[in-house]
């Protein structure tokens, strides 16, 4: 029998910005590179989705790299960081989203899980840095610092006055 068989076609799937990771009908799999992930961020942070007690943005919004960012938390209540909002600094790596963005607090801030002097954070000590993965992102970070504020061994160390910085 001459069967003819059709050549086999594949619809070419237009690439969704939403998944961090796409699996091809090839088997491969295509990673959404840095700058993807960083303006899908940008945008979610912009409108306004997510965590209200936190915030981040461009530092330069003409920056293409988008390499220098703000951060912002509004402390916890019932803690000594009720009320404060503290503000931080976020770099991201060239390994983003494969590597945890670098972090530092610019208000002085007296918790386990950030360098005295620096205002560094101490990635071993917050969860999010130190059990990082590529679909996280600046929020979790953010998120997980805030929860450190209100954990039982920070939430009633006494605050550097407020206003002061590192």
């Amino acid at each position: 029998g001459s069967q003819k068989t059709a050549p086999k076609t594949e619809a070419i799937q237009p690439i969704q910005p939403r998944k961090k990771m796409q699996r091809l009908p090839s088997g491969e799999v295509v990673i959404t590179p840095r700058n993807f992930k960083l303006l899908e961020e940008l945008e979610h942070s912009e409108k306004g989705l997510g965590d209200m007690s936190i915030s981040y943005g461009l530092v330069d919004s003409s920056d293409i790299f988008m390499g220098e960012w703000n951060g912002g938390i509004l402390g916890p209540h019932g803690t000594q960081h009720d009320s404060r909002f503290y503000e931080l600094r976020i770099t991201i790596p060239e390994a983003y989203p494969s590597t945890p963005p670098k972090v530092r607090f610019v208000s002085k801030i007296n918790i386990n899980c950030v360098d005295s002097k620096s205002g560094e954070v101490i990635y071993s000590k917050v969860p999010a840095t130190k059990n990082w993965n590529r679909n996280m992102g600046m929020e979790q970070v953010l998120i997980s610092l805030r929860a450190e504020m209100a954990s039982s061994e920070n939430r009633r160390t006494r605050q550097p006055q407020e206003g002061l910085t590192f």
